[in-house]
Order: structure tokens, then sequence, then C-alpha cells
């Protein structure tokens, strides 16, 4: 199913996509398309973490949101979504919301690559100071909420974020907690929309958003 991908990057770097131990964290309107345009392009051993069911409020923006998956929990309606696409693949499912006291749960098996689309930023933090400890690869989705302009969107180091308020108390509390480290993450830097204590979400931004990390990873793997 590959002979296209293998005919732009040659068959010792899909071998790297294939053998690559891939975790994501956040199954939501970011980590979905992310985590499919991972397996379309290779990827087969991929962890996937999400303790959330889903809503149809999340059919705006969610890929796994479908009126035959509401009420299934994210991980299954994935992972069925996943091996429809590559019966090939090995799927860990963690169906658990991720704190301190079982983080640990994620590194059980070799982990190369980790990916971070959750929404509780207790969790963004604890997840990029436990990579950093780890000595594995990064990258974390910031605020995609009050934002529209798919142009604003880049991929840097978070110490150069701005107009991201996600971001900036994550900067901060890594500085506070002595990181110094570059740390690597899709933000966007338009002005949020004010839309008072609600928050917004729009589809494109969040697709977009998915499949610019997806496509960092990617080439960050066959370099």
């Amino acid at each position: 199913m590959f002979e296209r991908l293998e005919l732009l990057i040659g068959k010792e770097n899909l071998s790297k996509l294939n053998n690559t131990k891939v975790l994501v964290i956040g199954l939501g309107g970011v980590g979905g398309i992310l985590t499919e345009t991972l397996v379309r392009n290779g990827i087969k051993n991929i962890t996937i973490i999400d303790n959330d069911i889903i809503d149809i409020t999340n059919k705006n923006r969610q890929v796994i949101a479908l009126n035959s998956t509401i009420g299934k929990k994210k991980t299954d309606a994935m992972k069925e979504r996943l091996l429809d696409i590559n019966e090939e693949c090995n799927i860990t499912c963690i169906s658990e919301f991720i704190d301190k006291n079982n983080i640990d749960i994620l590194f059980e098996n070799s982990v190369d690559y980790v990916i971070d689309a959750c929404d509780t930023v207790s969790t963004k933090i604890l997840l990029i100071e436990e990579c950093l400890k780890r000595n594995i690869k990064v990258i974390s989705s910031m605020g995609m909420g009050k934002k529209t302009n798919l142009s604003k969107l880049k991929i840097m180091d978070i110490r150069k974020t701005s107009y991201d308020k996600l971001a900036k108390v994550v900067r901060k509390k890594l500085k506070d907690d002595g990181i110094n480290e570059r740390v690597m993450v899709l933000s966007s830097d338009e002005e949020p929309i004010d839309t008072k204590d609600n928050i917004g979400s729009y589809s494109p931004l969040t697709s977009s958003a998915g499949l610019l990390i997806a496509d960092y990873v990617i080439k960050d793997i066959i370099k």
C-alpha cells in the first residue's frame, strides 16, 4: 500500500517509518488527523492515549467522530479506523487520564517519538519533562482554540511562541522547573478571536495543525 510513498522517500526510509514506535496522547481535532496521517505514511507501531468518549459536539472537527461512533471510547474508534487502513499496524490503546501517578505506563514499552495533542496543561508539562528526562523525542501542540488563520500555524521552539496563552503557561512552567532544552511545539501566532469564556474551534485549523505535526515527525524520522 506504500508504493507511491516509497517512490518519493525510498525503501530504506520507508523501513525507518515502519519500525519507529510512536506514542500519541490526545485524539481530538489535532491528534486524530495526525494519527491517521502517520499510519497512512508508514508508521505501524503506535500507542494511542485518550480517556474520553466521542460526543456529538466532536463532529465539527474530529476525524473519528461519526454518527456510528458516538458514545464509543476514542481509543477504540481510532484503533478500528487505523486497522481498517492498515491491518498490519501494532496498536496499543490506553484509555486513561494521564497524570504524575500513572505516567510511567506510557513508557512500559519502548518509545521513539512522543506527540502531545492533549488538552490538559499539567499533563503537557509532565509529558514534556518526562520525555526530556528519558531522552525521547517529543513535539507538543499548543492552543488551537479561538483561531482560524491557517497561515499563522508554525512549528517552533516554545521559547519563540507568541499570542498563545497555552504556550505561555507551559513555557513559564518549564523555565521555573529549570528546563532549558529546546522543546518543539506547533503554535499559532494569530491573535485569538474574542469569544468571551467559550472556546470555539475551526476544523480546517485543527486538521492543518495535525497534518503539520505529522509531516514534521515523518521528515524528522527519515531526515
